[in-house]
């Protein structure tokens, strides 16, 4: 039996709302499943994704996709054979003749967790029936490199080597090329024009992606499934507007950022007194383009991004790989009031092909409701729920684990449909 993690708790007295989504979502169930079976066979879903939520009690919205998720060490041990058929079904979607996979990892050559999650990485797809070796685009990995890892776990890393319009390591150059590295530097030159099936395509890396192209799409996935099964597309949506492009070091467009900060607030506070909300609006304002939890804050007014210090604004400005943030994307402030052990928390859903894998919670005991949480300090309590995710339990509350979950997994993958219609989109150019 596998074992069980307690439910957070839901700080809040505004449960009311969300727990009429969640009860509307179970009632629906049957529907909702059918809908996105039927969207993903019209748009295929990426290879695999990662969203990240937020559960304010009267909204719970993503405020990220990643296409490129690095932690599928801090998932559940009891959710791996879902993880197992996910990806031969991935694999099967995207490259039917595939006998093998190659996978181009970040250049992270110290970054114990990323390596640990490169092995689990490694395994699923292995035990998923194909041969996986690892093609580091590190100019600085010159020859075959073996690391043990603290779970006592190894990994083989080859330097990426190109052959006519193939990459491989070795002798091995298969059909089925899976990126684990989200390109913020750029798009690889290896990489340009290959005949192999490169999953997710070199546009979807961050020095060409925009979050708020994502969410763009998003809102247009949310609008027809709200019309579908009739609920207000807010619940389920935070309102996102593109700003730039900016300059922090030398202040150059902070006045048009504060503006479009202003003009959030005001939608946000506009849809508090729709629904009866007790709570004072925030904002996200973030690089649109990047991870790692960089170039992000969280402000309650127009003045906070006015009255940045030097300090603050050379933080904002500085993203991965050294590179500078100059989009940004203003994004409604969703409340995590979910909490383990009196430490803010919030899920985190894994995805391979159109299936939910498992996920995990993001804690952090030294942030508030209102603050990114992808920070260093935070630490992951892994889910475990079985099939929770696409099995609810009609017999239970709407407020239970499974069923909660259950919610989780609908909202992720409404996120993980935007980005399928965003690929599309960006293979069809």
């Amino acid at each position: 039996m596998p074992s069980t993690h307690q439910v957070p708790h839901l700080q809040t007295a505004l449960t009311g709302p969300l727990l009429e989504l969640e009860q509307h979502l179970l009632n629906h169930q049957a529907e909702i499943e059918g809908w996105f079976r039927k969207q993903f066979k019209q748009t295929p879903a990426p290879f695999y994704a990662s969203v990240d939520l937020r559960n304010a009690g009267y909204k719970l919205a993503p405020v990220d996709t990643n296409l490129f998720p690095a932690g599928f060490n801090n998932l559940h041990s009891d959710l791996r054979p879902l993880a197992i058929q996910a990806a031969q079904n991935a694999i099967t979607q995207a490259c039917p003749i595939a006998d093998g996979v190659l996978l181009i990892p970040e250049n992270h050559t110290r970054n114990q967790f990323y390596l640990e999650n490169l092995a689990i990485l490694q395994e699923i797809i292995t035990s998923a029936g194909y041969e996986v070796h690892i093609g580091s685009l590190n100019p600085d990995l010159t020859e075959t490199t073996h690391l043990t890892l603290p779970s006592g776990k190894t990994i083989t890393q080859h330097p990426l080597k190109r052959q006519g319009a193939r990459v491989g390591v070795n002798d091995f150059f298969p059909c089925a090329v899976l990126l684990n590295n989200d390109l913020s530097s750029g798009r690889p030159e290896i990489l340009e024009e290959i005949e192999q099936t490169l999953l997710p395509p070199l546009d979807l890396g961050w020095a060409t992606r925009f979050k708020t192209e994502h969410f763009n799409f998003y809102t247009d996935v949310t609008n027809e499934f709200s019309q579908m099964i009739q609920i207000d597309p807010w619940l389920i949506n935070p309102l996102s507007e593109q700003c730039g492009p900016i300059n922090f070091k030398d202040r150059t467009g902070i006045d048009q950022l504060a503006e479009t900060v202003n003009q959030v607030l005001q939608k946000t506070q506009h849809y508090y007194e729709q629904h009866d909300i007790d709570c004072k609006p925030f904002v996200i304002v973030k690089s649109d383009s990047g991870t790692y939890g960089m170039a992000i804050m969280s402000v309650k007014t127009a003045d906070d991004v006015l009255q940045l210090n030097r300090k603050q604004r050379n933080k904002m400005s500085s993203a991965k790989e050294g590179l500078v943030a100059e989009q940004m994307l203003v994004q409604e402030g969703v409340y995590t009031h979910e909490t383990i052990d009196d430490a803010v928390a919030e899920p985190v859903v894994y995805m391979m092909h159109n299936q939910v894998i498992g996920g995990f919670y993001r804690v952090h005991t030294g942030k508030e409701a209102t603050d990114n949480l992808n920070s260093p300090g935070m630490h992951f309590e892994p889910l475990s729920f079985e099939n929770a995710c696409v099995m609810p339990d009609q017999n239970q509350s709407p407020d239970a684990g499974p069923n909660r979950f259950y919610a989780y997994g609908v909202v992720a993958r409404l996120a993980l449909l935007a980005a399928a219609r965003e690929i599309a989109a960006a293979q069809s150019v």
